[in-house]
């Protein structure tokens, strides 16, 4: 089994040449809207642990790197209204190298009949559109891929072990098999490959870092 551990949505940064198109909008950059608080953090703490790990620090109100090219939200409201010329260069310079690059690695690994393990990491905001979100933790899965979901039953055990006190549940808050990179993997690769969101409730991040309890958790669990 081969681990690939990814992390989409890292930072918050604006490339120089784009910074003008983000002028007067730092409260929304420095929210959950730009990326996810803690997530760069916890990928730095278990990087050492994968076979091949990745991370993205441009923020998705300029491209998202999670969202599929036909999405809606590929674009944020600020970057829908770049050129074609534009929104091509942003595909060309962050979203394909990213993307390509786990892309190529997981093939590589399962035309040598290895079987893929992929952790995606994410933090969601505690509370959307006023709704609380009642979880500490969530697995994102498909369902309907029975290696994922023996996998997801063991992971939550242990997670659930070591952090005893946490609310975590399945495919919450979103869906495992929504639009996302692992979503469109699963697509690409229909055997050996399993894929999984890791999400942590943000109001555990505080100065864009996790608790040290909770990533020595975590790291735990994935040894």
């Amino acid at each position: 089994m081969k681990l690939i551990i990814t992390c989409e949505h890292g930072g918050n940064q604006i490339p120089p040449i784009y910074q003008t198109y983000f002028k007067d909008q730092e409260a929304m950059l420095a929210s959950h809207r730009a990326y996810d608080p803690g997530t760069l953090d916890l990928w730095k703490e278990v990087k050492g642990l994968a076979d091949f790990s990745i991370k993205n620090e441009i923020s998705r109100l300029l491209i998202e790197f999670n969202r599929s090219l036909h999405h809606p939200q590929l674009f944020s409201q600020i970057s829908k209204k770049f050129s074609i010329e534009q929104k091509e260069q942003l595909l060309q310079q962050y979203y394909f190298p990213y993307r390509n690059s786990v892309e190529q690695q997981i093939g590589e690994w399962i035309n040598l009949n290895e079987k893929v393990l992929h952790l995606s990491l994410h933090s969601f905001t505690p509370i959307l559109h006023g709704d609380q979100r009642n979880a500490d933790m969530g697995i994102l899965y498909d369902s309907s891929k029975l290696d994922e979901k023996n996998f997801c039953k063991k992971f939550k055990t242990q997670l659930q072990q070591e952090l005893p006190e946490f609310n975590i549940r399945f495919n919450y808050p979103y869906l495992g098999k929504a639009d996302g990179l692992t979503t469109y993997l699963r697509k690409k690769f229909s055997r050996n490959y399993l894929g999984i969101e890791l999400e942590i409730n943000q109001k555990y991040a505080v100065d864009n870092q996790f608790p040290k309890y909770l990533k020595t958790a975590i790291v735990r669990v994935i040894e």
